[in-house]
């Protein structure tokens, strides 16, 4: 994977093969961030990055002066590969090896965005559990949104927060918003 802009743009980062992933490719990566750019302005931006694998979107985040990262994930080898290349690029990312829905349960803290990248074969509740949590137990700042990451076989647009969805490839992210 790349970094694809901001003060590290270019950079390749290699995950080791052993983890559990499927990072977002670099195509809808720019794609979001495109979008994004068009809304937020990044520097001091809180940001959570649930289900954070690689930390691919994290990185993304911090190369372009993030504030406040944290990335979740429940796998013990993501979350210390994350660590690992926070400290050696000295970035604002804090980790949490978490169950994500636990972790939205008892976080006390509000964020500007919510990126969730969950497993493709997520069944539809487990998707929209998702937003209940982040709306119920208001975790978005003023203006914030929660992108979530999906195949282009789930249809996310029956929550009533959600507000629009962009497709890339076989990827799709839908955007909800209070």
């Amino acid at each position: 994977m790349r970094i694809i802009s901001g003060k590290y743009k270019g950079k390749r980062i290699t995950a080791p093969k052993k983890l559990p992933v499927r990072p977002t490719t670099d195509m809808a990566k720019e794609g979001l961030f495109n979008i994004l750019n068009n809304r937020f302005y990044f520097d001091g931006l809180k940001v959570l990055d649930l289900f954070s694998g690689t930390g691919n979107i994290s990185f993304e985040f911090a190369s372009r002066d993030a504030g406040e990262i944290m990335a979740v994930d429940s796998f013990a080898g993501c979350v210390h590969f994350i660590s690992k290349m926070t400290k050696e690029m000295d970035l604002p990312i804090t980790t949490a090896k978490s169950d994500v829905f636990k972790f939205l349960e008892r976080s006390p803290e509000k964020f500007n965005i919510v990126f969730a990248d969950p497993p493709y074969n997520f069944d539809q509740n487990q998707f929209l559990k998702i937003p209940d949590l982040v709306f119920e137990r208001e975790l978005l700042l003023d203006d914030g949104l929660l992108i979530i990451e999906h195949s282009d076989k789930t249809d996310l647009s029956q929550h009533p927060k959600f507000s629009e969805s962009r497709k890339y490839g076989g990827s799709v992210f839908s955007f909800f918003e209070a």
